[in-house]
C-alpha cells in the first residue's frame, strides 16, 4: 500500500493505520530528514527477522538503528548519559545524525550485538517522528537495500521496488540522497564514522 501522507500535518487516520501495521509486525518504509528508511516495531522479532532478510544481515550484527521521538526517550535505551553528552546530544538533535551509544537493558536482545552499542536517532522529520509518537516507542529503522539511491528518493519508484516486501510505503515526499552522520559516542573522545547530512563538528 502506498500512503500519501502530509509532510507538516499528518492525517491521524494514516498515522493510526501505519502504528497498527506496525504493531500486527508489518515493515514500513517511511521518509526520515535524509533517505527514506526501512522500519519495524522494536518489539516485533518477525518483523525485525524480515528487515534482515531484505538487508541479508544477521540482526545482531545488521546496521540498525533506533528512531526516537526525543531526548526522554532516547535516553531509555542508552546508559546514563553524562551532562556533557546530554548537552552535545541536545545541539544536535532533532537533526540528520546518528550518534552509537552504549545500549541499555531495554534494548531487545534481539538486537544486542556482541559490543552492544546501539544507534539512536531523533530525525527532523515530522511524518517520522509522529509515527514513533503514536508508537509510544521507537522504530527500527535501517537503510533501504542495495546501490540504488536514485531510485530511492521517489516514493512511487520505492513502491514499484518494494511493494511485494513491505506492508506500507509512507510518502512524505521527494526524500534526500544523503544518509545520516554516524558519530560513535562510546568512548571519550566522539569519532566521526562516516560523514553525511549532518555537519560534524568535534
Amino acid at each position: 500500500m502506498l500512503l500519501q501522507v502530509h509532510p507538516s500535518n499528518p492525517n491521524p487516520r494514516y498515522l493510526k493505520m501505519i502504528v497498527d501495521c506496525l504493531l500486527s509486525g508489518g515493515v514500513i518504509v517511511y521518509p526520515t530528514d535524509t533517505i527514506y528508511g526501512l522500519g519495524c516495531d522494536i518489539f516485533q522479532h518477525k518483523a525485525i527477522e524480515r528487515i534482515a532478510k531484505i538487508k541479508q544481515v544477521d540482526p545482531a550484527k545488521a546496521q540498525l538503528s533506533f528512531v526516537c521521538y526525543d531526548l526522554s526517550d532516547l535516553s531509555k535505551y542508552t546508559k546514563s548519559i553524562s551532562t556533557p553528552l546530554y548537552r552535545m546530544l541536545k545541539d544536535y538533535l532533532p537533526g540528520a545524525y546518528t550518534f552509537i551509544l552504549p545500549a541499555s537493558k531495554e534494548v531487545p536482545k534481539i538486537l544486542q550485538s556482541k559490543k552492544s552499542t546501539i544507534g539512536l536517532r531523533i530525525p527532523d522529520n515530522n511524518i517520522a517522528r509522529s509515527i514513533v509518537h503514536e508508537l509510544g516507542h521507537p522504530i527500527l529503522s535501517a537503510s533501504l537495500p542495495g546501490e540504488m539511491v536514485e531510485e530511492y528518493t521517489d516514493p512511487e519508484l520505492i513502491y514499484e521496488n518494494f511493494k511485494d516486501i513491505v506492508d506500507i510505503v509512507v510518502d512524505g515526499g521527494i526524500g534526500g540522497m544523503v544518509p545520516s552522520t554516524i558519530v560513535d559516542c562510546t568512548k571519550d573522545s566522539y569519532e566521526l564514522i562516516r560523514e553525511g547530512a549532518g555537519k560534524w563538528e568535534e
